[in-house]
């Protein structure tokens, strides 16, 4: 298949719609946390739970996605992760309590990563080089309005009237129509032969291997912790848009436009520039954006009396757009380190970005939401601690190469 056949657009859509799922689930909520607390005598403190649940099970659940679909083919996997998803979409809908809520919300957390954990290793399998860059750039770009129609389809259902539990037949709704286009148009692109057989014993001695990895390490984390600097935005999008910005339940189009928007400026300059700059050269850029949007940031909210619209959140546009050119270059050399256990690689490269996003919305985000200076200081600290974990891998990397070249090898 060719980058620009009709096969590879419908499979970049799939396979977008699969990644959207898992947001969906955080993100179609945010509005409903006050009628949550309401309807389910509870503080919102406790609602937050909600998200501190679903995370932590997406997190711990991504570490066996990939090794599944290593072990029993692509496609199955997706299949079974959608299947849970509808039931436990379902079990959220009818919940009478929180307690009954957190366990079908951890339930949908086992579950929601698998679109976007297995697919990142069909890209792989079925593309190289730059037109597996571009496809990856194309399915961050429509996977990246995800997040940003999210709350907005949560606030209009509420405006409309209904009650929270139609958020999540929305969600039930959502994953039945992909778990068709997914049984009807998904290939499965890891054949019999290429399998790899599963055991506990092997799958830790694996991860133990490749989590002891400096390079793996380094490029994973320089990804997940930038993308942490956009995540502390999204898990603090209640505090910002009610009370900072001082909107109502549907305001939250107004952070998460501009924040997407960035996210897939990113993804489409990412995929127009594969082939034409060095992968290097793109991630460096990627920084320099990221950089540019935490001084502006830190510099308006620091001597803005009251934040004011557009200027709030045109910084966290910028971040957005470096974090967009950044991800697919990291995701692909990480998977291109292990190509025999792909799905293991992304595994473990998407629950390290799950346990930052965690931490992120369990701890930091409580921590500094309540200041619209410290979240700007937040943010710049996770784009600089992103930044260190690259430059060491590139300064490695370059090191290297210079070695090479004095003892008389190729560059």
């Amino acid at each position: 298949m060719t980058a620009a056949s009709p096969s590879t657009r419908r499979l970049a859509l799939l396979l977008a719609g699969l990644a959207m799922f898992g947001p969906f689930s955080i993100d179609t909520i945010f509005p409903a946390f006050p009628q949550l607390a309401q309807r389910l005598g509870v503080d919102e403190v406790a609602v937050q739970q909600t998200v501190s649940v679903y995370l932590l099970f997406y997190g711990l659940m991504s570490l066996a996605h990939g090794p599944l679909s290593d072990a029993w083919g692509r496609k199955r996997v997706i299949l079974g992760g959608l299947v849970v998803f509808v039931g436990a979409s379902v079990g959220c809908a009818l919940s009478t309590d929180l307690t009954t809520l957190l366990m079908f919300r951890a339930l949908q957390g086992l579950s929601a990563g698998v679109g976007m954990i297995v697919g990142r290793a069909v890209i792989r399998d079925l593309y190289h080089g730059h037109d597996a860059q571009r496809l990856m750039s194309q399915v961050s770009m429509i996977f990246g309005i995800a997040p940003a129609i999210a709350p907005i389809i949560g606030g209009w259902i509420l405006l409309s009237g209904a009650g929270w539990p139609l958020i999540f037949w929305f969600l039930v709704v959502f994953s039945l129509l992909l778990l068709v286009a997914t049984a009807r148009f998904l290939p499965e692109t890891h054949p019999v032969a290429a399998r790899t057989p599963l055991s506990p014993r092997g799958l830790v001695r694996d991860y133990l291997r490749i989590g002891s990895n400096p390079r793996f390490m380094r490029l994973a984390l320089a990804g997940s912790i930038n993308f942490g600097g956009i995540f502390l935005y999204i898990a603090s999008a209640p505090m910002f848009v009610m009370q900072h910005l001082r909107l109502g339940e549907g305001g939250f189009a107004w952070l998460f436009i501009p924040t997407i928007g960035g996210m897939t400026a990113g993804s489409f300059l990412s995929g127009r520039m594969a082939g034409r700059t060095t992968p290097t050269r793109q991630v460096s850029i990627g920084f320099i954006c990221c950089a540019v949007s935490a001084v502006l940031n830190i510099a308006y909210v620091a001597t803005a009396p009251q934040l004011a619209l557009p200027w709030a959140v045109l910084p966290i546009f910028i971040g957005g757009l470096g974090m967009a050119l950044i991800f697919p270059i990291l995701a692909l050399a990480v998977l291109d380190m292990y190509p025999h256990q792909r799905g293991l690689a992304s595994s473990l490269q998407a629950f390290l970005q799950l346990m930052v996003s965690t931490l992120v919305a369990g701890l930091v985000s409580p921590l500094l939401s309540h200041s619209p200076l410290q979240l700007a200081l937040g943010q710049a600290a996770f784009f600089a601690v992103g930044f260190v974990f690259w430059y060491w891998e590139h300064r490695r990397e370059r090191d290297q190469e210079a070695l090479r070249v004095a003892a008389g090898g190729p560059p």
